[in-house]
């Protein structure tokens, strides 16, 4: 098996960049380690604070956001980091070639169960055109990323990543130390019979995708003439892990109840990575009414609604919301 870094030579990835790389996955190493300790590290359970979200966050979230924001200070490539722990953006080394958006540990909610947890990452190249530390430095499309990843903490710790080309899968070896390819390109099946959705949030939902939610859970005697399976995991990296895996649609709509807020996730740290992994795979990714990548942030923690994963049943799920 080809260790992460000879792969991305293979790519011809930019020097810079794999040094990068290596700098995001080696924090993430150190995660994994604590996440797998639970209990024995101290980690567990949540601080007294709340982050921008007005989330409150766990100890683990912290310490993982802290990690990672050591981790890219001492490597001298990123200019300017955005994360969802972050009220602001945080600036970096100025004149670096890159910037980095990262949720630390996406799924919070599951650390103290033992469930699917992970970390979500994307880097764009650094603007020279506003000021290094302005949040101006990422409004840019996500069609825009030179790489976009997550770190899955599971039975075992899986690094799905792109860097433009195939969407590749590699697994942490522990004994080794080092992340070897185990699939060198994922490939989200056009059809599928599984969806992911909350279904505690019906009372939330448009008429229109309440149609065709009804639609999939009525299995054979329905329109769609085939028995749907509905998975849910929590935590979105976990769900788009098991689309990449083995085809599905994620969905998560508009909250039609909440004016004020109508998305739950993120765009620049959580949808937009997640778009360019599933679209690397032959999948698509879409708001209700636009590709996720063809959105110019306006915010870092703007919020948008996602529906992405196989193909056809994201075409399917579409024209149901025109």
């Amino acid at each position: 098996m080809k260790r992460l870094i000879p792969c991305l030579e293979a790519d011809k990835t930019e020097i810079e960049l794999i040094l990068l790389i290596k700098t995001i996955v080696t924090a993430c190493k150190d995660i994994s380690f604590r996440v797998s300790q639970g209990a024995l590290s101290n980690v567990l359970g949540s601080t007294l604070d709340e982050n921008i979200q007005g989330e409150t966050q766990k100890k683990l979230d912290v310490l993982s956001n802290q990690l990672l924001k050591d981790m890219l200070f001492e490597s001298g490539k990123v200019r300017t980091i955005a994360s969802e722990e972050e009220d602001y953006v945080v600036a970096a080394t100025e004149g670096a070639p890159y910037i980095v958006a990262f949720d630390p540990l996406d799924g919070s909610s599951n650390i103290d169960i033992n469930g699917q947890i992970g970390t979500i990452f994307t880097i764009y190249r650094a603007r020279d055109d506003v000021p290094f530390d302005s949040k101006l430095q990422f409004a840019q499309k996500g069609s825009e990323q030179v790489c976009a990843g997550y770190v899955l903490y599971g039975p075992a710790t899986m690094l799905a990543m792109t860097t433009g080309g195939p969407t590749r899968l590699f697994t942490l070896d522990k004994t080794q130390g080092c992340y070897l390819l185990t699939e060198p390109e994922m490939n989200i099946s056009a059809d599928t019979q599984e969806f992911a959705v909350n279904m505690a949030n019906q009372t939330q939902w448009s008429e229109l995708f309440k149609a065709y939610i009804h639609d999939l859970v009525a299995g054979e005697s329905g329109v769609r003439n085939k028995r749907f399976n509905m998975r849910w995991n929590g935590a979105m990296v976990g769900d788009v892990h098991r689309v990449l895996s083995r085809g599905g649609i994620f969905c998560y709509p508009t909250n039609i109840n909440n004016p004020t807020q109508p998305a739950k996730l993120r765009l620049l740290y959580e949808a937009n990575p997640l778009a360019m992994l599933v679209e690397n795979a032959q999948g698509k990714a879409f708001t209700e009414t636009t590709r996720i990548l063809d959105i110019e942030p306006d915010d870092i923690h703007q919020r948008v609604a996602v529906i992405m994963g196989s193909a056809n049943e994201v075409d399917a799920c579409l024209n149901y919301l025109q």
